[in-house]
């Protein structure tokens, strides 16, 4: 698997898997670090919980 840092505008974070967005700040606040590992699990194809 290979990984990239990407520089976007300021204030944004967002989580890419083959091509698609799977989690990304919102109005909110930024996701918990449990919530981008589930997000990414899932977008591999790998059951989390």
């Amino acid at each position: 698997m290979k990984t990239e840092l990407a520089v976007g505008s300021p204030g944004s974070f967002q989580v890419w898997v083959d091509g698609k967005v799977v989690v990304e700040k919102h109005l909110m606040g930024f996701p918990t670090e449990e919530e981008i590992v589930d997000a990414v699990g899932a977008a591999m194809g790998r059951r989390t919980g």
